[in-house]
């Protein structure tokens, strides 16, 4: 059993840090606000920095929000960078920025240590289910040390070519996702302003060529008005800015990712950005004075 480290046990890492003990791993943790209670006591050790978990860990896993965070937790005061050793392994399944990735890996490997980019996909409900998709950037060697605790939090884990790959896949997850929420919303708003019941159109499109996850989870969440966070609009926002600094980059276009990242400003605006990402639905209820459904 190995010694992890694991930094930012919030929403999403909580969960996936508790696979980690059920494994029989040693876990170290830290994160910037109360430490869940569920963690420690199921055994996990409380670090006052990050430095403090690198240096008690073999591996050290990171779920934080954003680039600049991750930039923080490794090379700030306290970072990760200041107790690392030769051989250890910085794991990053945050969602940030594939080129700042890039500067990161080549920056922990100077150090003699090995770094993967494995962000997620799967909101809470994968978190909680170990259900997480995973895409892996980085090399062979490394994956395959780290691969049997990736496995302890998902199931469709892919190593997807080198350090930058990994949060490139997940920035173009993020665009799929982003346009399928925002058709949901526009398909079932449709229906209900035109006088159709929208949960039944939404089990009638569950059996066609319309069906998706999205429509199944999202078009739920629309219809029956639940939107407690499993994704928060503002961290949706982040990930579609990174789409768009990666196009502007490469001199592509992506018209429907801008377009969707203004629904979410829309949703953002009227104070929304701490809901659900399904509650996108909002921002066209809005435009067309109509809620899909009643809450």
């Amino acid at each position: 059993m190995a010694k992890i480290g694991f930094i930012g046990t919030g929403i999403m890492g909580a969960p996936m840090a508790g696979h980690l003990i059920a494994g029989g791993h040693t876990l170290f943790i830290h994160n910037r606000r109360n430490h869940p209670k569920e963690l420690t006591d199921a055994g996990a050790t409380v670090c006052a920095s990050a430095t403090a978990v690198a240096q008690a860990a073999e591996i050290i896993i990171l779920m934080v929000p954003d680039t600049p965070d991750v930039d923080a937790v490794l090379f700030g005061e306290g970072g990760v960078a200041a107790g690392l050793s030769a051989g250890k392994i910085v794991v990053d399944m945050s969602s940030i920025s594939p080129i700042e990735t890039k500067v990161f890996a080549a920056k922990i490997n100077a150090l003699g240590c090995g770094y993967l980019d494995a962000p997620v996909s799967g909101g809470q409900v994968g978190a909680k289910a170990a259900s997480l998709t995973i895409m892996v950037g980085g090399p062979e060697e490394t994956f395959e040390k780290v691969r049997p605790l990736l496995e302890l939090m998902g199931k469709n884990i892919t190593l997807v070519g080198g350090n930058g790959d990994g949060q490139t896949t997940k920035v173009a997850n993020q665009i799929i996702v982003a346009l399928n929420i925002q058709a949901v919303a526009e398909a079932l708003l449709f229906a209900s302003k035109a006088g159709a019941d929208p949960a039944k159109v939404r089990q009638a499109l569950m059996g066609g060529f319309a069906s998706s996850k999205i429509l199944e989870v999202h078009g739920e969440r629309m219809i029956k008005r639940t939107f407690a966070p499993g994704f928060r609009i503002e961290l949706h926002q982040k990930d579609l800015n990174l789409a768009l600094q990666g196009a502007k980059a490469l001199g592509v276009s992506l018209p429907n990712t801008a377009s969707t990242q203004q629904m979410m400003n829309v949703c953002a605006a009227n104070g929304l950005q701490q809901m659900d990402h399904s509650a996108l639905c909002q921002a066209v209820e809005l435009m067309a004075a109509h809620a899909i459904a009643k809450g």
